[in-house]
């Protein structure tokens, strides 16, 4: 990497961390906290140096994020950077070796909620962006930094009002700034999400009578589904994991004298190019089937789906992957591709037709949990490698 990229990265980083800081003593905790805090900061920050940029609601007119924009002087594609403000929950606060709100800077480490994910990566994505803008001219397409302030409640509220936005340039590609030094997450599997609602007659538990209540024909369903055979890895393919079923939740029943007419289970299926939405589909209605047909009940079982997104992947030469692989690489670091078994927002984007990296930054710990902390000696690296990237898409 260019000794000047380097230098100029090194200066910005009191100014990054100072920002994180102001960031994290806002509380932005997903449906709890108000965001009007946290996205007030930034938008003090990105007002005092000229940023454009502008609010973002969801269709309930509910603040979801902010977007800054930076054209550039010539035709191009648009490129996007993506960070979260709003965070998980604290949890026990007592538990805590430090206030989760503090902001502190000890022994080298950002301390507080949100430090990893994603607040220091919000102030670095906005420290580049102010950077960019002098020289904005020269380059082609735009850059976009998204702000989300509705990630981390699974809606991705920012993301889809900043797609669904008509005055916002699309773009061709997304980087996510989550944290971790060592990868770069490259893809991820989808997901088949259902609510399945068993039913059966209700009866008094000590009636003579014997009924197969609607809790014992969920149970034997369970047993249907996690008997059910999933394909392995398909090589030919190209995706490294195989997909994955389960139950994620059970709810029936009341007290202990009635058998309850009805029992709801969650369904979450984790999808892969050879087994997709509409395969989880098929096999969930084909237990479901068996089911009916076995312990046959008045009303049929019932299956609402609640979500699906398709799995994704680039490959290492894919646009933004090859820039921020190739400016890691020039930076001297050694960095893997990894493809995540969870779904992130990448998956939200690749059902758009957008491409997305994530999992590149600072080294953690805490992420969701006790005593969250980002270190801060790799930010400079960090920091120069994103703007790196962001200059090679730019530049064409």
């Amino acid at each position: 990497m260019s000794d000047n990229l380097q230098q100029a990265a090194e200066a910005r980083a009191a100014s990054v961390v100072e920002l994180a800081r102001e960031l994290i003593r806002r509380p932005s905790r997903a449906g709890i906290d108000d965001y009007g805090p946290v996205l007030g900061v930034l938008e003090d920050w990105l007002a005092a140096r000229g940023l454009p940029h502008r609010r973002l609601y969801d269709d309930a007119e509910s603040l979801v994020g902010l977007l800054v924009e930076v054209p550039g002087g010539r035709p191009g594609p648009w490129w996007a950077l993506d960070a979260c403000v709003d965070t998980a929950p604290y949890g026990n606060e007592a538990a805590w070796s430090f206030p989760p709100s503090c902001g502190e800077v000890r022994d080298g480490w950002l301390l507080g909620r949100g430090s990893a994910d994603s607040k220091l990566a919000a102030a670095m994505f906005c420290h580049i962006a102010a950077d960019l803008l002098p020289r904005a001219a020269g380059l082609g397409g735009g850059l976009a930094v998204l702000l989300d302030a509705d990630e981390h409640t699974g809606n991705f509220g920012g993301a889809r009002a900043y797609l669904a936005d008509p005055h916002a340039a699309r773009p061709a590609g997304v980087m996510i700034g989550y944290p971790g030094l060592e990868e770069i997450v490259v893809g991820g599997r989808g997901l088949w999400r259902a609510t399945i609602a068993v039913h059966a007659p209700s009866g008094h538990s000590g009636s003579r009578k014997t009924v197969v209540g609607a809790v014992s024909r969920a149970a034997h369903l369970v047993r249907l589904l996690d008997a059910a055979a999933l394909p392995g890895i398909d090589g030919a393919a190209a995706f490294p994991l195989p997909p994955k079923l389960s139950v994620t939740s059970f709810h029936g029943g009341q007290g202990f004298s009635v058998t309850p007419d009805r029992c709801e289970l969650n369904v979450d299926i984790r999808t892969t190019p050879a087994f997709d939405g509409a395969a989880a589909e098929s096999l969930v209605r084909k237990a479901v089937a068996e089911l009916d047909a076995h312990l046959p009940a008045a009303e049929p079982t019932d299956i609402t789906p609640v979500a699906t997104w398709p799995p994704f992947r680039l490959a290492p030469d894919e646009q933004p992957a090859a820039a921020l692989l190739s400016a890691a690489a020039e930076a001297g670091l050694t960095v893997r591709t990894k493809t995540a078994g969870p779904s992130n927002i990448g998956n939200l984007l690749a059902g758009q037709g957008i491409a997305a990296t994530a999992g590149f930054g600072v080294p953690y710990q805490g992420l969701h949990a006790l005593d969250e902390r980002a270190h801060l000696a790799e930010l400079p690296t960090v920091y120069a490698v994103y703007q790196r990237a962001v200059l090679g898409l730019l530049s064409g």
